[in-house]
């Protein structure tokens, strides 16, 4: 695949095939992501691959603990909620999943039910959940580059037929998710990625987010008209 048919094609996949992903293979997309940009050269990112048993219990705990109301655990901070076009965009790829899943809104078991999926991290055969160094905590730079190996870490993957979704739900309850991965105390966990080979007739895998336009994103200046 060329860039301009991986970044024009990819989706976020939310259902994936009961089929494990090679350790080969992730090693691979791994290897390709860490060769994104980072300030400095810093290179703040760690990244710890779960499957099998280990990523099992992981959604155990998880759907657990937010199942009795223990409150949620992330180490990245979520700042406030969203407003404005922000949320009117939030809200519009929720209908557009809602939609393509049959879920209506007054639907509320449906609705839980997809809640749970998410804090499952979508039953995908692998997560790979991302830390940086605690030392630098409350840098800038850190997440932002963290955000850009994930954004490479979807690509990358993508172009080699896995599909991935970047799901914050799955780390909510970071103490499970520090215990079974084997995360020392030295690192903040930022978030984690589902991965693995999508399931074609899963209908949400079909959505496709609406994205603004250059001209709302974009100032130009400087240039000949």
């Amino acid at each position: 695949m060329n860039f301009d048919d991986v970044i024009l094609g990819r989706r976020s996949i939310r259902g994936y095939l009961k089929k494990p992903v090679p350790k080969a293979l992730v090693r691979e997309v791994l290897e390709i992501a860490m060769r994104a940009p980072t300030s400095l050269n810093t290179q703040p990112w760690n990244f710890y691959v779960v499957a099998g048993d280990v990523l099992d219990r992981i959604r155990k705990g998880n759907v657990e603990r937010n199942l009795a109301g223990v409150p949620h655990s992330r180490e990245f901070r979520m700042g406030p909620g969203y407003e404005g076009a922000h949320r009117e965009r939030q809200i519009g790829i929720a209908k557009q999943l809602f939609a393509a899943m049959g879920i209506a809104r007054e639907d509320k078991v449906a609705r839980d039910d997809w809640v749970l999926r998410g804090f499952r991290q979508f039953d995908a055969p692998v997560s790979i959940v991302i830390t940086y160094d605690k030392s630098i905590q409350g840098s800038d730079i850190a997440p932002f580059d963290c955000g850009g190996v994930v954004n490479c870490i979807v690509n990358t993957a993508w172009s080699r037929g896995l599909g991935c979704v970047i799901n914050s739900q799955g780390i909510m309850q970071s103490p499970v998710v520090r215990a079974e991965a084997g995360i020392p105390d030295d690192q903040v966990i930022q978030t984690c990625i589902a991965m693995g080979w999508p399931d074609d007739s899963f209908p949400a895998n079909a959505v496709v987010s609406t994205r603004k336009s250059v001209d709302e994103a974009a100032v130009f200046r400087g240039f000949p008209d």
